[in-house]
């Protein structure tokens, strides 16, 4: 696999399209970071690190709406790719839907949102737009 981010974003999607309510990935320390954003956000409902005995995985549970069940994500997007790095500084930070959705960036602070790199002024790469 040559982009890990890319797959997690992926089975995300695909979760969220087939409705299911969990799905499971393939942990690293990078996805486990966009995970812990994402549930701080309120895209999620939980998730949990499992130890697995020949690679360890990540469960998440998926939120969505109790009436019409719509996702709460409606869409997530790979930005910066193994072919092509986006980088961003604090000035020319994307606003997703003018501030209602959120960036995840990759900077010396570690994966944070947007929004706490505007807070911290540092800029980075742009990994993904979720709304």
């Amino acid at each position: 696999m040559t982009d890990p981010i890319s797959d997690f974003l992926t089975r995300v999607r695909n979760a969220y399209l087939a409705g299911h309510k969990i799905v499971e990935i393939p942990s690293s320390k990078m996805k486990v970071e966009i995970t812990r954003i994402l549930h701080e956000k309120g895209y999620i409902l939980s998730y949990k690190v499992v130890e697995g005995n020949p690679c360890n995985t990540i469960k998440i549970a998926l939120k969505y709406h109790p009436e019409t069940k719509k996702a709460a994500i409606k869409k997530i997007q790979r930005v910066s790719t193994p072919g092509l790095r986006k980088y961003t500084d604090v000035e020319n930070m994307p606003r997703v839907l003018n501030g209602l959705g959120i960036a995840i960036l990759s900077t010396s602070k570690g994966i944070i949102s947007d929004k706490e790199a505007r807070e911290l002024n540092v800029g980075g790469e742009v990994l993904c737009y979720v709304y």
